[in-house]
Formats: structure tokens, C-alpha cells, sequence
């Protein structure tokens, strides 16, 4: 008895104790998770505490960047980014992670941009290119990332001096030290990638401001027009579809949360009835009166030969010195007839247009274009189909937001 009694009591501790084991370890999923960063999890980085509008310098370096594997400035292609998914389209932040080596993306499309900006510094200069004196330490902090940052990425096209870096390419040398600088820092910074470029910083009443920029081929929008604006005025400015209700609240917190180690990445898309890069003068003339710009002003179903899409990458990282937060915005620009030519685009991007509720129709100008996009990219799609495209097979060759 005392044995058989010794050996339950035995048995019942076992059995307690794996219960409490299984209840207080954690649950682990077949699936590997997915950080979701419109509400971001606590980092191991933490910044020190600080008031609003006050930024402490922390202790943070971006970590080194290898080498871009077999780029070529002639050859590498641009990423083909077709951000779109079938319908519904939902209206979200839709942020990623983004790998600290894929901060800037060059490709063979550099000669042009470069040329381009070179043209719309010339033409333009400070309509496009501005630094507000209390962004200054901003700007140059951004020089000095890409000072770094270029060089390890593409030693091919760049090195670093001690002054700053050179262009092997264009042969152009760039001094960050020298005060005053040859030009305004983000002017100077725009001239090294292909991206325009923004830094937000935040002010005593805890909203951020754009006190810095560099915006030279955004297609729709002139810095001029929101410089020094807050983020929720820039957002409501633009009639951007749903920002009050579905984004602002989230845009915020996550602005205040983002820290100098948490850089991430979004990607968007527009289409386009002209073939400028720069500005698109289907909405009206560059230096028109804002009220007079705007898609009433596009010329219904042009030829589909007209029809570009328009795509952009943006990243978002902190800057830890300075706590400025920097956008990259890297801009992507196809003839629709080119992107079709890839396996399941044309249907895809039919059912993403389809898909857009009234706001967003408005906001990216459906109405002007989808009579002659949406024939032709069915048509395309049903070629596709007669050639044999395996509709089931979608999600094997796609992995968003290529």
C-alpha cells in the first residue's frame, strides 16, 4: 500500500507539472510570423526617454551594408515592382520590414534619373529642393549616411573620400565637410540616387513637420505645396482616401514609435496617361495655381500607348542623431503595354482597379482611363489564358509586392 501510494502521489506531481508547463510556454505557430508593423511589438532597442519635439542623440549605427550582388549601372534591371493584388482593395499602411543592404536601390535607369534631376535642379531649383535652417544638422546627417552607405553598396559607382564621396560615373566629387556647402544639403543628397527624399521632424506639440526635401520626380505633388505643413495636413491636402478614418490615428503612433534600428518599407501605385516622369501634365501645368490642378483636367480614354504605371517605393527610417524620420521615395515608371507582358499583370491589375471604391477612384483618376485600360488588359489576360497561363498558379510565381 505504501508503495503503490508513493507511486501515485508520483504520477500526480508528474501530470501537475506538465500541465503548468504547457499552459506557461508559449504557443508556437507552423507558420513564421509576421511582424505587424502598423502596430509595432516592442524592439531590444530602446531609445532614452524624451518630451515631445526633443530628440536625445542615441547610440545606434546603421550596421554595414554589403555589396549589391553583380550590379552593373549598365546592366542591373529596375525591381519589378507591381504592388497590386486582386480584389478587394483595402485601404492600410502596408508596411515591411525593410533589410538594412536594400536602403537605396539603384539600377540601370540611373543615367536618366540622374539627367532628369539634373534638368529639374537647373530649371526649378528651390520650388524642389529645400532645407528649413532648424532641419539643417537633419540634412547633413543624411548626407553623411549616404556618405556611408553609397560606397559599401555600390563600390562600383561610388567612393568614399575624406571630404565626402565621388561619382566614378559622372566624374561628380561631393564635400560634405566644406561650410557653407556648394548647395542646399538635400539638393546635394538628391543628386547621389535616384529617390526623392523628405525628412519629417517633430515639434513641441508632438506632430511631425516637413522641414526638408528634395522632390524632383514625384509626378503629382510639389514640395512647395507642403513644405512645413504637419503630417495630418499633408495627408488632407492631397484628399488622400481614407487617411481620417482608417490611417491617421496609426500614422501617428507609429511615427512617434519608430526607432533609429526599425527601418521599414511600403510600396504604392498610380497610373498615369503621359510619358513625363517628373511632372505629369495630364493634371494641368506644373506652376498652376493648385486649385487648378487635378484630374478634371486629363483628357478622357487617351490611346492606351499613353497608359504608364507609376510605382513607388518608400522607406521610413530614423535618423539617430538628429531624430529626424527620412523618406526614400524611389519611383518606378513603366509603359502599361511593357508590364502586361508578364505572366497573370494584366489580370491582376484589372481585378486591383475593379476593385477601387469611389474615393480611391477619384483620388488616382479611374474615371479618365478605365474604359481603354480595362478592354485592354482583359484582352491581354484572355490572350494569356488561350496561351496556356494557369490561373491556380498565381500565388507560386507572385510574391507581393513583385
Amino acid at each position: 500500500m505504501v508503495l503503490y501510494a508513493s507511486l501515485c502521489l508520483c504520477i500526480t506531481s508528474w501530470l501537475v507539472l506538465r500541465a503548468f508547463t504547457s499552459l506557461t510556454k508559449p504557443v508556437q505557430s507552423s507558420r513564421p510570423p509576421t511582424p505587424d508593423l502598423e502596430k509595432p511589438a516592442p524592439r531590444s532597442f530602446k531609445a532614452p526617454p524624451r518630451k515631445p519635439g526633443v530628440w536625445d542623440p542615441v547610440d545606434f549605427q546603421r550596421p554595414y551594408a554589403r555589396p549589391a550582388p553583380d550590379w552593373n549601372v549598365h546592366a542591373t534591371k529596375p525591381n519589378p515592382y507591381r504592388p497590386f493584388r486582386r480584389g478587394p482593395y483595402h485601404i492600410t499602411m502596408g508596411l515591411r520590414n525593410m533589410p538594412w543592404d536594400e536602403w537605396i536601390e539603384l539600377d540601370n535607369h540611373y543615367e536618366k534619373y540622374h539627367a532628369d534631376k539634373a534638368r529639374r535642379i537647373s530649371e526649378r531649383g528651390p520650388k524642389c529642393s529645400h532645407t528649413d535652417p532648424a532641419a539643417f544638422e537633419g540634412a547633413i546627417e543624411l548626407l553623411e549616411e549616404f556618405r556611408s552607405y553609397l560606397p559599401q553598396r555600390y563600390p562600383t559607382l561610388y567612393e568614399r573620400t575624406p571630404v565626402g564621396l565621388n561619382n566614378l560615373l559622372t566624374g561628380e566629387k561631393f564635400n560634405v565637410i566644406e561650410r557653407p556647402l556648394a548647395e542646399d544639403p538635400m539638393q546635394m543628397a538628391a543628386r547621389m540616387v535616384q529617390d526623392d527624399l523628405a525628412i519629417m521632424f517633430e515639434k513641441e506639440d508632438g506632430q511631425y513637420y516637413l522641414l526638408a526635401g528634395s522632390i524632383l520626380l514625384a509626378g503629382f505633388w510639389r514640395l512647395e505645396d507642403k513644405l512645413g505643413m504637419p503630417l495630418s495636413e499633408i495627408h488632407y491636402s492631397g484628399d488622400v482616401p481614407g487617411y481620417k478614418e482608417k490611417l491617421e490615428k496609426g500614422m501617428m503612433n507609429f511615427f512617434r514609435r519608430l526607432q533609429p534600428n526599425g527601418p521599414v518599407q511600403r510600396n504604392n501605385y498610380f497610373l498615369q496617361v503621359d510619358d513625363s516622369l517628373p511632372w505629369s501634365s495630364s493634371i494641368g501645368p506644373e506652376d498652376a495655381p493648385g486649385r487648378e490642378l487635378g484630374w478634371y483636367t486629363a483628357e478622357k480614354n487617351k490611346a492606351i500607348e499613353h497608359h504608364h504605371f507609376r510605382s513607388e517605393r518608400q522607406t521610413l527610417r530614423r535618423l539617430p542623431r538628429s531624430g529626424g524620420v527620412v523618406f526614400t521615395i524611389r519611383t518606378y515608371f513603366h509603359p502599361v503595354t511593357e508590364i502586361v507582358e508578364e505572366p497573370y499583370v494584366a489580370g491582376r491589375l484589372a481585378s486591383a482597379v475593379r476593385s477601387w471604391g469611389d474615393d480611391v477612384s477619384k483620388y488616382k483618376g479611374k474615371e479618365k482611363y478605365q474604359d481603354v485600360l480595362l478592354e485592354f488588359l482583359d484582352r491581354k489576360h484572355q490572350e494569356q489564358l488561350n496561351a496556356g497561363l494557369e490561373v491556380e498558379k498565381e500565388e507560386e510565381y507572385h510574391t507581393y509586392p513583385f
